[in-house]
């Protein structure tokens, strides 16, 4: 089982940037932008290693969080409270 502790600091860095717009927003989060056209893009790498974990799917422009990747969206979040 994939845990936040043996995920990479940039797989953990997708989580952050969902989490950041969730606490931004006051709304649940359950994707994020791949690419933002505008330089701004996640790290291929993180995003084939969320997707082997299947903690995460990618559908056409979004990273789409699988239900076990909004779990551990929600468990980061928590640890971001702590």
């Amino acid at each position: 089982m994939t845990t936040e502790k043996n995920l990479s600091d940039k797989a953990l860095a997708v989580f952050a940037f969902a989490i950041y717009h969730q606490l931004a927003s006051g709304e649940p989060v359950s994707r994020v932008v791949l690419s933002d056209g505008a330089g701004h893009q996640a790290d291929g790498e993180a995003v084939e290693e969320l997707r082997a974990a299947r903690l995460a799917d990618v559908e056409g422009n979004w990273i789409v969080f699988t239900a076990d990747g909004l779990a551990r969206l929600a468990a980061v979040a928590e640890a971001f409270r702590a």
